[in-house]
């Protein structure tokens, strides 16, 4: 039998290790942001262009290599951390595997001038897939100088299947945070495309959060504090206000490293329960200290998942440090004995505004006269509406006394000799509607009863009425009487900018004074309260996913009607319900939200028979 095992040429066995480390520009960011650490930098800058596609160029002020070590260091697993298997659980440095360089290289031209301090002269050594091109002395700053051009080049498959500039960006942002984050005594600069987005001065901790997610957070970090035999807690978490629908301000680090774990996520939120209202999310900033030998960094190539010894336990003291940390500053629920518990408010009904009980007295009634209906007929209305609602998810609740009348009409006076086949009289004289919890309308139609959820009939309203008017002009802009100054960090900065001619003529007038954004002007659709969280709905959608450039007029004006929508469904009035159904089906397409969603739905009456 032939042989046909055979050992891979290194060109390949690097491609395939770029395929794990390198996913996407921001991987070559990361890897070498953290070698500029591992040498001693205290300066990194990192140019972006074409948001890496084009070029990745980072640049520190660390101890530089030698010629000897500018060679070596391209090769596969050529490593100055780890020296024998017990550094593996010691290791106090960002990489060690020497996996990432060689990787670059074998996927993008590569170019790297360095120098140390002990020499006058530095080198320039030129890569081009694996190949060294050139290998020739330079004069050069102390440090290193790596460049890295057209990533991707010999790999078209992946180059392909990068998605657009914003969202490759944005994942260079997110790496390049979670580095500033972990080393606030570092200085660090990320420019795009000849654009600064961040220039971090060496500061604090509470500083340099401060900078990345702006000023308005000031004064909304507690700082967070435990120290144990098992790990050392510090950081910040962020007050109720701060919390988002999404959980993009998230962060651990241990010993100086950025991890993410769904376990100790569950911690940070069962310490905050109770505070926060559902479907929202806290921001923490939390720094771990573990013993390097209790914990495992060599599980995943990008060394973002970390194994810890003793999970459970760390667990529990990060949950009680911050309850702790919210119970010092009056944040969290406390006990006292000595109050009436009856008093205790649920946090979601807080801020909601009381409503004056409405009693209804019917002055006719008489308790000795005999009821025109039976009990049975009573019964069996009274089942097939409450079935009706329950079959649709509308709640539980008892049916109060004047939701009966339509269909008291309907079968007044009506026999019925068995419950297994029901005739109904569809011929209602007068055709009512009813509110159903502030948010659907109830009507009689001719084959049966009509549901409308109000919110997203309106948002459909509002919706093709913006992008009808968008297609001649742009919307209508109301002037504010004092500008709204918004704090924005890089992600949103660069949303903004990127896409401030579109905004304009979506009705926002603005202007961009370095994090402050100055709103001046709102559509007319929208007031100065929800204009502002029509803009953070906007922030969010846009970071955490891809948004067309033909798509993004579509994707603005659906955010100005949910806003519009929102508001309205909450000051909704009956007396509105007839205009609203008129102008629901006047709509092109009247049955679903621009997002897909169900406006309306018919509860036939004749199936509603048949279930009894």
């Amino acid at each position: 039998m032939r042989d046909i095992i055979k050992l891979l040429p290194d060109h390949i066995s690097n491609q395939i290790a770029a395929g794990e480390v390198i996913q996407r520009p921001s991987s070559v960011v990361k890897e070498l942001v953290e070698n500029a650490i591992d040498a001693k930098a205290d300066v990194i800058q990192v140019v972006i262009k074409d948001a890496g596609r084009t070029l990745i160029q980072v640049i520190d002020n660390g101890v530089g290599m030698s010629k000897n070590d500018a060679l070596k260091c391209f090769e596969r697993h050529a490593t100055s951390k780890v020296s024998d298997v017990s550094d593996l659980y010691s290791l106090k440095t960002k990489g060690f595997r020497g996996e990432a360089l060689a990787s670059i290289a074998s996927i993008a031209y590569v170019s790297l001038q360095t120098r140390s301090d002990e020499e006058e002269l530095g080198v320039k050594i030129i890569f081009e897939g694996s190949k060294t091109i050139a290998n020739e002395v330079c004069t050069c700053a102390v440090g290193s100088n790596f460049e890295v051009k057209n990533l991707f080049y010999n790999v078209p498959a992946r180059r392909n299947f990068l998605k657009s500039d914003s969202v490759e960006f944005n994942h260079i942002l997110d790496e390049f945070e979670r580095v500033a984050l972990a080393h606030p005594d570092l200085s660090f600069l990320l420019a795009h495309n000849n654009q600064e987005i961040f220039n971090l001065p060496k500061t604090i901790l509470k500083k340099r959060i401060i900078d990345i997610l702006g000023k308005t957070s000031m004064e909304k970090l507690i700082p967070i504090n435990e120290i144990t035999d098992i790990v050392k807690i510090s950081g910040f978490i962020g007050k109720p206000e701060l919390a988002k629908k999404s959980r993009g301000e998230q962060f651990f680090f241990v010993n100086g490293r950025f991890f993410k774990d769904s376990y100790f996520n569950h911690a940070v939120n069962k310490g905050f329960e109770g505070v926060l209202p559902q479907k929202m999310f806290p921001s923490y900033f939390i720094y771990l200290e573990v013993d390097p030998s209790k914990i495992d960094v060599n599980v995943h190539p990008t060394k973002t998942e970390i194994k810890f010894e003793e999970d459970r336990s760390i667990y529990a003291i990060l949950m009680s440090a911050v309850r702790q940390s919210l119970g010092k500053f009056s944040i969290a629920p406390t006990l006292d004995f000595d109050r009436e518990t009856s008093f205790d408010v649920p946090f979601e009904v807080q801020k909601s505004t009381p409503s004056e009980p409405i009693i209804n007295v019917n002055p006719d009634y008489n308790p000795f006269k005999p009821s025109t209906f039976s009990k049975s007929t009573n019964a069996l209305v009274t089942s097939a509406f409450s079935s009706a609602i329950k079959s649709q998810g509308f709640g539980n609740r008892p049916i109060q006394t004047e939701e009966w009348e339509s269909f008291y009409k309907i079968v007044e006076n009506e026999e019925v000799e068995s419950t297994d086949q029901i005739e109904l009289n569809l011929e209602v004289e007068e055709k009512k509607t009813y509110l159903f919890k502030n948010g659907y309308l109830f009507t009689m139609v001719k084959s049966g009863m009509l549901i409308v959820h109000i919110r997203r009939a309106k948002e459909r309203i509002i919706y093709d009425l913006i992008m009808s008017q968008f297609v001649s002009e742009a919307l209508h802009t109301q002037q504010l009487l004092f500008p709204i100054e918004k704090s924005i960090n890089g992600i949103e900065k660069k949303i903004w900018s990127g896409f401030q001619s579109m905004f304009e003529r979506m009705g926002f007038i603005s202007e961009l004074k370095n994090d402050i954004l100055e709103i001046s002007g709102i559509p007319n659709w929208l007031n100065e309260e929800n204009g502002l969280e029509c803009i953070d709905h906007i922030f969010n959608e846009m970071s955490q996913r891809d948004v067309d450039k033909g798509e993004i007029a579509h994707f603005i004006g659906l955010q100005i009607a949910k806003s519009h929508a929102f508001s309205f469904s909450k000051k909704f009035k009956l007396s509105e319900a007839q205009i609203l159904i008129e102008q629901l089906f006047q709509c092109p397409e009247h049955i679903l939200t621009p997002k897909g969603k169900k406006i309306l739905d018919t509860i036939d009456l004749n199936k509603l028979t048949e279930t009894f």
